[in-house]
């Protein structure tokens, strides 16, 4: 049952009404404002005539702040293209509307806190990228929907949608309580969707890659790591190639995700926190949970490790490993590989010794293929589930490899390239352009919803080599994602934290129970780095202005920089206290 596509928001002091405007609807939703009731009518004279109005594209359902309630509303959207005939929008514009015409029941803390919810709402829908359709369920692979039934495919959107990746769930709950509103229940999906043509030999097909981003334990890049007690594990994203062609269509579905043990690396000013690995949590329960988990979705898999086998990432990777040899399920296979003492020297090309591991499996997984009439040609019987520390930047160099690899066999079977024929016999083509720009364009928006930055390595994606540019490039992300790990990312935890439902706005908040959002800080830690800008200023000023004894202006110097260094290696120490923490998990943890 497709959602609405067309509808028009009426406003007045008392209620707020969403009109269908859809070709045979009259459907009317009606929102109390003051009761907060809930109701369907027909369009017509029921919107009083003195109602402002503005058209929208989509509601995406509500949420509890310190004000009370707000409806969350899609105001602008593009098209991506369309899938099987369906287009995919992505959102380009939204609005938080407050139930309440006032905020006069609110002190001035009160009112500075609830500007702080409001725009941690507003940053996660300006900051990730979101998209939907109204007819198309976005949230399932070409298989899963081939393989489910017609009365599946009868049912509203959300009931049916996978809710791993539905990233307004929580914002939905109030209208899917009420199973008359379906219509007006619009799942929003999180990640990466781009659609594309290509040519080859002169036949035309569509190229599209879909990531889909989990909702489950979803968070920065350094506040969530690991997996929870139901087996969910942090930055887990399902990616599908697809192609279509004269209404035959392919698809090939990985997946990515954290390393599945209880592990942690929170910021703390290093450039690399260490690593923790839990020796209170049962990491075989957990690690199978999720492992359970992939193989019920999936089949079969291979898990594909590309952190190092030396350092820091060492212990981690001979957990892993040993994780997998206790559990003993046929079902799995662990490919370790490591990825920097491999392809050290940039010798990217040596990644075709993990190609070549990799081969049999991927030829026994195969893909999934339908006719134009809807036949089955090829069932995908497994995954290949990759991993480094961040599921991020080595992740994708191989997706992209184990992506191409299919691609070229499809292509085959379509008849757009003949048998026997490589993909990488038409390197100059506009096509090889358009593969290698979306898998690097695939990596960068991945990346930026969890690292905050574009991806590392895309050089490589972009190109097929590794260049100096590149890792110019890779220097300044790199930078960049030290910075808002330590100094941001707590707030964008927290964001993520509050529109998905792990944290709930309490009514009384900053009266009768303390605000999550003023915590206290030891007076020492706000001086330092203060006394720490200052330092450095001055050992600048001293520098760039003259004197007539050097002796004394060395001195000066010499002076400020110990005094800037002192600072920092105090900071250093006590890192934790400098790094921009979540405040509404720790708020929710002691409340628990």
């Amino acid at each position: 049952m497709a959602v609405h596509e067309s509808l028009v928001l009426y406003t007045t002091d008392d209620k707020f009404y969403v009109e269908a405007h859809d070709s045979g609807s009259k459907e009317l939703l009606i929102i109390d404002r003051l009761s907060q009731e809930i109701t369907l009518g027909d369009s017509g004279s029921q919107i009083p005539p003195f109602a402002t109005s503005k058209p929208i594209c989509g509601l995406m359902g509500t949420i509890r702040l310190l004000a009370g309630p707000y409806m969350v509303v899609i105001t602008k959207k593009s098209k991506v293209g369309e899938i099987n005939g369906q287009t995919i929008w992505k959102i380009t514009g939204h609005e938080i509307i407050p139930y309440k015409r006032t905020f006069l029941h609110l002190n001035e803390q009160q009112k500075q806190d609830n500007r702080t919810y409001e725009s941690m709402v507003n940053y996660v829908l300006d900051s990730n990228d979101c998209y939907f359709s109204t007819t198309y369920d976005l949230t399932h692979s070409l298989q899963r929907l081939f393989n489910t039934s017609p009365e599946f495919l009868q049912m509203p959107l959300f009931e049916r949608a996978d809710q791993r990746f539905v990233w307004n769930c929580n914002l939905l709950r109030e209208l899917a309580s009420q199973p008359e509103l379906s219509r007006f229940i619009l799942p929003v999906m999180c990640g990466f969707v781009t659609i594309r043509i290509g040519i080859l030999h002169g036949k035309r097909f569509d190229y599209i890659v879909i990531s889909r981003r989990s909702c489950f334990r979803a968070g920065t890049r350094y506040y969530m790591r690991g997996l929870d007690s139901q087996g969910h594990v942090a930055n887990y994203v399902e990616t599908e190639q697809i192609v279509q062609c004269n209404g035959w269509r392919g698809s090939f579905v990985q997946t990515r995700g954290s390393i599945p043990l209880y592990w942690s690396q929170r910021p703390n000013i290093k450039y690399k926190p260490k690593i923790l690995i839990s020796q209170a949590q049962n990491h075989l329960d957990g690690f199978m949970r999720h492992l359970d988990s992939q193989v019920v979705n999936y089949g079969e898999q291979v898990l594909v490790n590309l952190i190092d086998h030396k350092g820091v990432e060492d212990r981690l990777e001979k957990t892993f490993a040993k994780a997998v040899m206790d559990a003993g399920n046929k079902n799995i296979k662990y490919e370790s590989f490591d990825f920097h003492h491999e392809c050290r020297r940039m010798r990217w090309d040596r990644l075709s010794i993990l190609m070549d591991r990799l081969a049999a499996d991927q030829e026994k997984y195969g893909y999934f293929m339908i006719t134009p009439e809807n036949q089955l040609l090829k069932h995908q019987t497994g995954v290949f589930r990759t991993n480094c520390m961040d599921c991020l930047d080595r992740t994708n160099v191989v997706q992209s490899l184990l992506a191409r690899r299919t691609l070229q066999e499809q292509l085959q079977r379509f008849n757009i390239l003949r048998q026997g024929e490589s993909i990488d016999e038409h390197l100059t083509t506009a096509f090889e352009s358009t593969f290698k720009n979306t898998w690097a364009d695939n990596a960068d928006f991945c990346s930026k919803q969890y690292a905050g930055t574009g991806a590392l390595k895309t050089d490589f994606t972009r190109t097929g080599k590794r260049t100096h540019f590149g890792m110019v490039k890779d220097l300044y992300n790199s930078a960049l994602r030290y910075y808002k790990n330590n100094f941001v990312d707590g707030f964008r935890q927290d964001s993520i934290d509050l529109f998905l439902g792990n944290y709930i706005v309490e009514e009384n908040e900053g009266i009768s129970s303390p605000s999550p959002l003023r915590p206290k800080h030891d007076t020492k830690f706000i001086l330092l780095p203060v006394i720490c800008i200052i330092a450095f200023s001055m050992m600048i000023i001293s520098i760039l202005i003259p004197a007539a004894d050097l002796y004394l202006q060395a001195s000066y110097v010499f002076f400020w920089m110990a005094a800037t260094a002192v600072c920092l290696a105090l900071m250093y120490i006590y890192g934790m206290e400098f790094v921009n923490q979540p405040r509404l998990a720790q708020a929710k943890a002691k409340l628990d």
